[in-house]
Protein backbone atom coordinates (compact mmCIF):
# COMPACT_ATOMS: atom_id res chain seq x y z
CA UNK A 1 0.00 0.00 0.00
CA UNK A 2 1.36 3.41 -1.01
CA UNK A 3 1.68 5.94 1.81
CA UNK A 4 0.15 9.25 0.68
CA UNK A 5 2.57 12.11 0.17
CA UNK A 6 2.08 14.60 2.98
CA UNK A 7 1.98 18.20 1.79
CA UNK A 8 1.88 21.00 4.36
CA UNK A 9 0.95 24.35 2.81
CA UNK A 10 1.60 27.53 4.78
CA UNK A 11 -0.40 30.38 3.26
CA UNK A 12 -2.63 33.43 3.63
CA UNK A 13 -5.89 34.07 1.76
CA UNK A 14 -4.68 37.62 0.98
CA UNK A 15 -1.81 36.14 -1.05
CA UNK A 16 -2.54 35.82 -4.79
CA UNK A 17 0.53 33.67 -5.34
CA UNK A 18 -0.80 31.23 -2.73
CA UNK A 19 -3.87 30.35 -4.78
CA UNK A 20 -1.81 30.34 -7.99
CA UNK A 21 0.77 28.04 -6.41
CA UNK A 22 -1.90 25.75 -5.01
CA UNK A 23 -3.68 25.51 -8.37
CA UNK A 24 -0.38 24.72 -10.07
CA UNK A 25 0.35 22.03 -7.50
CA UNK A 26 -3.18 20.63 -7.82
CA UNK A 27 -2.71 20.36 -11.59
CA UNK A 28 0.60 18.56 -11.11
CA UNK A 29 -1.01 16.19 -8.60
CA UNK A 30 -3.80 15.43 -11.05
CA UNK A 31 -1.36 14.91 -13.94
CA UNK A 32 0.88 12.55 -11.96
CA UNK A 33 -1.83 10.77 -9.98
CA UNK A 34 0.29 10.93 -6.82
CA UNK A 35 -1.59 9.85 -3.69
CA UNK A 36 -1.44 12.76 -1.27
CA UNK A 37 -2.91 14.53 1.73
CA UNK A 38 -2.87 18.30 2.06
CA UNK A 39 -2.67 20.17 5.35
CA UNK A 40 -3.21 23.95 5.41
CA UNK A 41 -1.44 26.13 7.98
CA UNK A 42 -1.82 29.82 8.94
CA UNK A 43 0.46 32.68 8.00
CA UNK A 44 -0.36 36.39 8.18
CA UNK A 45 1.16 38.56 5.48
CA UNK A 46 0.08 41.68 7.36
CA UNK A 47 -0.42 40.99 11.06
CA UNK A 48 -0.28 44.71 11.83
CA UNK A 49 -3.01 45.57 9.33
CA UNK A 50 -5.83 47.54 11.02
CA UNK A 51 -9.35 46.14 11.07
CA UNK A 52 -10.55 48.39 8.26
CA UNK A 53 -7.82 47.14 5.92
CA UNK A 54 -5.98 49.21 3.33
CA UNK A 55 -6.27 49.92 -0.37
CA UNK A 56 -4.31 47.18 -2.12
CA UNK A 57 -2.32 49.43 -4.47
CA UNK A 58 -1.37 51.73 -1.60
CA UNK A 59 -0.35 48.75 0.48
CA UNK A 60 1.80 47.21 -2.26
CA UNK A 61 3.49 50.55 -2.93
CA UNK A 62 4.27 51.05 0.77
CA UNK A 63 5.42 47.50 1.45
CA UNK A 64 7.36 46.71 -1.72
CA UNK A 65 8.00 50.10 -3.29
CA UNK A 66 6.13 49.10 -6.44
CA UNK A 67 5.21 51.78 -8.95
CA UNK A 68 1.62 51.91 -10.30
CA UNK A 69 2.98 50.52 -13.59
CA UNK A 70 4.68 47.60 -11.86
CA UNK A 71 1.54 46.92 -9.84
CA UNK A 72 -0.62 46.87 -12.97
CA UNK A 73 1.82 44.59 -14.77
CA UNK A 74 1.80 42.21 -11.82
CA UNK A 75 -2.00 42.18 -11.73
CA UNK A 76 -2.14 41.37 -15.44
CA UNK A 77 0.36 38.55 -15.00
CA UNK A 78 -1.56 37.05 -12.08
CA UNK A 79 -4.88 37.39 -13.91
CA UNK A 80 -3.49 35.47 -16.90
CA UNK A 81 -1.99 32.77 -14.70
CA UNK A 82 -5.30 32.48 -12.87
CA UNK A 83 -7.23 32.11 -16.13
CA UNK A 84 -4.92 29.30 -17.22
CA UNK A 85 -5.57 27.52 -13.91
CA UNK A 86 -9.34 28.07 -13.80
CA UNK A 87 -9.27 30.81 -11.15
CA UNK A 88 -10.68 34.31 -11.68
CA UNK A 89 -8.82 37.33 -10.35
CA UNK A 90 -11.10 40.36 -10.44
CA UNK A 91 -8.79 43.19 -9.44
CA UNK A 92 -10.16 46.73 -9.07
CA UNK A 93 -8.93 50.14 -7.94
CA UNK A 94 -10.86 49.96 -4.67
CA UNK A 95 -9.69 46.43 -3.78
CA UNK A 96 -8.42 46.18 -0.21
CA UNK A 97 -5.99 44.13 1.82
CA UNK A 98 -7.38 42.82 5.09
CA UNK A 99 -6.09 41.54 8.40
CA UNK A 100 -6.56 37.76 8.26
CA UNK A 101 -6.24 36.69 11.89
CA UNK A 102 -9.99 36.07 12.03
CA UNK A 103 -10.01 34.13 8.77
CA UNK A 104 -7.35 31.81 10.18
CA UNK A 105 -9.44 31.28 13.31
CA UNK A 106 -12.45 30.40 11.17
CA UNK A 107 -10.31 28.04 9.10
CA UNK A 108 -9.12 26.33 12.27
CA UNK A 109 -12.73 25.82 13.29
CA UNK A 110 -13.57 24.48 9.82
CA UNK A 111 -10.81 21.91 10.27
CA UNK A 112 -12.70 20.52 13.27
CA UNK A 113 -15.64 20.08 10.86
CA UNK A 114 -13.50 18.38 8.21
CA UNK A 115 -14.03 21.35 5.84
CA UNK A 116 -10.85 23.41 6.10
CA UNK A 117 -9.83 22.93 2.47
CA UNK A 118 -13.31 23.84 1.22
CA UNK A 119 -13.41 27.01 3.30
CA UNK A 120 -9.89 27.97 2.23
CA UNK A 121 -10.92 27.78 -1.43
CA UNK A 122 -14.13 29.71 -0.73
CA UNK A 123 -12.19 32.49 1.02
CA UNK A 124 -9.73 32.85 -1.87
CA UNK A 125 -12.72 33.11 -4.19
CA UNK A 126 -14.53 35.57 -1.91
CA UNK A 127 -11.52 37.89 -1.77
CA UNK A 128 -10.00 37.77 -5.24
CA UNK A 129 -13.01 37.02 -7.44
CA UNK A 130 -15.86 38.74 -5.60
CA UNK A 131 -13.89 41.37 -3.61
CA UNK A 132 -15.84 40.68 -0.44
CA UNK A 133 -14.77 42.32 2.82
CA UNK A 134 -13.00 39.62 4.79
CA UNK A 135 -12.52 42.08 7.66
CA UNK A 136 -16.25 41.80 8.33
CA UNK A 137 -17.36 39.06 10.74
CA UNK A 138 -20.71 38.81 8.94
CA UNK A 139 -19.06 38.24 5.59
CA UNK A 140 -16.81 35.53 7.02
CA UNK A 141 -19.76 33.81 8.64
CA UNK A 142 -21.70 34.10 5.37
CA UNK A 143 -18.89 32.42 3.41
CA UNK A 144 -18.84 29.57 5.93
CA UNK A 145 -22.62 29.21 5.68
CA UNK A 146 -22.52 29.22 1.89
CA UNK A 147 -20.39 26.06 1.81
CA UNK A 148 -22.72 24.28 4.23
CA UNK A 149 -21.08 25.02 7.57
CA UNK A 150 -23.19 26.24 10.49
CA UNK A 151 -23.30 30.01 10.01
CA UNK A 152 -24.39 30.77 13.58
CA UNK A 153 -21.58 28.68 15.02
CA UNK A 154 -19.11 30.37 12.67
CA UNK A 155 -20.31 33.75 13.97
CA UNK A 156 -19.85 32.58 17.56
CA UNK A 157 -16.31 31.38 16.82
CA UNK A 158 -15.44 34.84 15.52
CA UNK A 159 -17.21 36.68 18.33
CA UNK A 160 -15.64 34.81 21.22
CA UNK A 161 -12.21 34.33 19.58
CA UNK A 162 -12.00 30.84 21.06
CA UNK A 163 -9.21 29.77 18.71
CA UNK A 164 -7.13 32.96 18.93
CA UNK A 165 -4.40 31.52 21.15
CA UNK A 166 -4.22 28.30 19.14
CA UNK A 167 -3.84 30.16 15.84
CA UNK A 168 -1.13 32.42 17.31
CA UNK A 169 0.73 29.31 18.44
CA UNK A 170 0.45 27.68 15.00
CA UNK A 171 1.62 30.85 13.27
CA UNK A 172 4.54 31.04 15.66
CA UNK A 173 5.54 27.45 14.95
CA UNK A 174 5.97 28.12 11.24
CA UNK A 175 7.83 31.41 11.68
CA UNK A 176 10.16 29.57 14.07
CA UNK A 177 10.79 27.08 11.26
CA UNK A 178 12.07 30.00 9.19
CA UNK A 179 8.98 30.62 7.06
CA UNK A 180 9.05 34.31 6.11
CA UNK A 181 6.97 34.30 2.93
CA UNK A 182 4.19 32.31 1.34
CA UNK A 183 3.21 30.07 -0.30
CA UNK A 184 5.55 27.64 1.43
CA UNK A 185 5.02 23.94 0.81
CA UNK A 186 6.66 21.21 2.84
CA UNK A 187 6.66 17.75 1.29
CA UNK A 188 6.92 14.73 3.61
CA UNK A 189 7.85 17.07 6.48
CA UNK A 190 11.35 17.71 5.09
CA UNK A 191 11.40 19.17 1.55
CA UNK A 192 10.55 22.89 1.42
CA UNK A 193 9.41 24.54 -1.82
CA UNK A 194 8.60 28.26 -1.73
CA UNK A 195 6.71 30.46 -4.15
CA UNK A 196 4.44 29.51 -7.04
CA UNK A 197 6.78 27.25 -8.99
CA UNK A 198 4.64 26.33 -12.00
CA UNK A 199 2.99 23.06 -12.98
CA UNK A 200 6.11 21.64 -14.61
CA UNK A 201 8.34 22.27 -11.62
CA UNK A 202 5.79 20.85 -9.18
CA UNK A 203 5.46 17.80 -11.43
CA UNK A 204 9.22 17.29 -11.29
CA UNK A 205 9.20 17.66 -7.49
CA UNK A 206 6.41 15.09 -7.16
CA UNK A 207 8.18 12.60 -9.42
CA UNK A 208 11.44 12.97 -7.51
CA UNK A 209 9.72 12.53 -4.15
CA UNK A 210 7.64 9.54 -5.18
CA UNK A 211 10.75 8.00 -6.65
CA UNK A 212 12.34 8.36 -3.21
CA UNK A 213 9.42 6.89 -1.33
CA UNK A 214 8.41 4.00 -3.60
Amino acid sequence: MTVPLRIDIISDVMCPWCIIGYRQLAQALEDTGVAHEIHWHPFELNPEMPAEGQNMREHIAEKYGSTPEQSEQSRQQMTKLGEDLGFTFNFAEDMRMHNTFNTHQLLHWAETQGRKHDLKMALFDAHFTHRRNLSDYNVLADVAGEIGLDRSEAAEVLADQRFAATVRELEGFWTQQGIRGVPAMVFNRKHLVTGAQGVENYTNVLRQLTGETV
